[in-house]
């Protein structure tokens, strides 16, 4: 069996975006955003900078998920646009780090909340060596997501959309709560000098050179956690008419999220002094404002809420990753059983295979640690990718584009600044974690040539 069934609705689509948007990110990395910045203004001007760069680049994505409706996505775009090289070290990257590492990050946040409420999951707690119980429960849910998805794309269709609305709700009313209790004198404190950028964790004001980099520093955060809404472009061929649920669920999915992101910093400031969120136990952020909102029943209300989170989103990026290496191996650039589809007409092996680099990597590193180097990769990609617009339209002037790119060609440029900055930012004031993630993308050159030179036969 060799095709995939379009069985994916707009609502399922959109909720495979904002699902693989929404793990534990918002509830965790304010902590230090905010040690970073040390401002509530500055804290919301992270996150609004991060919301419209997202906003922009789902809105450029829209054309050319319009013009190539099919599985693969950005693989695909890439490779259209530039070349197969290009393509292939994006898809070696992706299996790499980009979707594995991310699958890795969110479940090891999973046990992190499991852990609040179930103790005996503590990454404190060390089975063998540096392996804790949580990195052990991480291993133990991508692996049961995993099965669930070689079972066929109902069964992960109904998980995703069932526990992101879940989610969207619960995340909802956690900000209703915050904001109708909101305490005055907090709120007052926190505002009182909100523009005043500076490290909570070290003395004195930042340089203007340092500022840059400690803000695109904070956006690390931001950006992991506002990441993989492109995951809908991985599974097109299941989508029902892509070529117009693709970009609108892109659109209402990241604007629904960006949205929620916000208000829920506000929540944050309305109830939490600054330090409180730069130093919440554990980064936990949202627990300690639901702590101050609803005492201990709130804490744990919240935790298993982040449970269900991180969960749902672990099924949209196990489901949507393995739809890229499907496509690779069609064109001859990746195991060659990952491009056949089981019984269930889904490609069980790229499942299997995904499933076992993201245990590795749950057992090798710290979540920020992933964080770090995913989001430098992933900014960088996503520049290639909004330059691709350019490339094609003068490539092919004539191809047929349902959807146009809204803004083109002022928005796609504005994001290709901003991703570049960031990233040179990032190389010179992080990177430890950003310069093994580059070189990890750039090993992917060999390899291709490797790769095809096999296949050829050629030297």
């Amino acid at each position: 069996m060799n095709n995939f069934k379009p069985s994916l609705s707009l609502l399922d689509a959109t909720m495979v975006v904002a699902g693989s948007m929404i793990g534990s990110g918002i509830f965790i990395v304010s902590a230090d955003i905010t040690r970073l910045t040390g401002s509530s203004g500055w804290l919301l001007l992270v996150w609004l900078i991060t919301g419209f760069m997202t906003l922009t680049a789902a809105l450029s994505y829209g054309e050319l998920s319009a013009m190539f409706p099919k599985a693969g996505g950005q693989y695909v775009y890439l490779k259209e646009a530039y070349n197969p090289l290009t393509g292939f070290v994006y898809g070696w990257s992706f299996f790499t780090v980009v979707q594995t590492a991310t699958i890795a990050a969110v479940g090891v946040a999973f046990a992190k909340f499991t852990a609040y409420i179930i103790p005996y999951f503590s990454e404190d707690i060390l089975v063998w060596k540096n392996i804790s119980r949580a990195q052990l429960l991480s291993i133990a849910v991508i692996f049961l997501l995993t099965f669930i998805n070689t079972r066929g794309i109902k069964s992960g269709k109904l998980v995703q959309t069932t526990l992101t609305l879940i989610k969207l709700f619960s995340l909802a009313a956690l900000i209703i709560c915050g904001l109708v209790l909101l305490k005055p004198d907090v709120w007052a404190a926190n505002w009182e000098n909100p523009w005043h950028l500076h490290s909570i964790t070290t003395t004195g004001s930042y340089t203007i050179i340092a500022a840059l980099g400690a803000i695109a520093a904070a956006m690390v955060g931001s950006i992991f956690s506002s990441d993989s809404w492109n995951n809908i472009a991985f599974i097109a061929g299941e989508v029902k008419n892509p070529q117009r649920n693709i970009g609108l669920s892109l659109f209402l999915g990241t604007l629904i999220v960006t949205f929620l992101y916000i208000l829920a910093n506000i929540t944050y400031i309305a109830v939490l002094p600054l330090q409180e969120i730069a130093f919440a136990e554990k980064d936990r952020v949202a627990v300690a404002a639901s702590h101050v909102m609803f005492g201990k029943a709130g804490t744990v209300l919240i935790a298993a809420m982040i449970m269900i989170s991180t969960f749902g989103c672990n099924n949209g990026l196990i489901l949507a990753g393995a739809r890229v290496y499907y496509t690779m191996a069609n064109d001859g650039l990746f195991f060659r059983r990952a491009g056949k589809l089981n019984q269930a007409a889904v490609p069980e092996f790229a499942l299997w295979i995904q499933c076992i680099v993201a245990c590795a990597w749950s057992i090798s590193g710290k979540y920020g640690q992933l964080l770090d180097m995913i989001s430098f990769v992933v900014v960088g990609f996503y520049m290639l990718t909004i330059a691709g617009i350019f490339i094609l339209r003068k490539k092919r002037p004539n191809a047929e584009r349902p959807y146009k790119a809204f803004g083109y060609p002022v928005l796609p440029i504005i994001y290709i600044v901003m991703g570049l900055s960031f990233c040179i930012l990032l190389i010179i004031y992080k990177p430890g974690f950003t310069w093994p993630g580059l070189l990890i993308a750039l090993a992917g050159i060999p390899v291709y040539y490797l790769v095809t030179s096999s296949r050829t036969g050629k030297p």
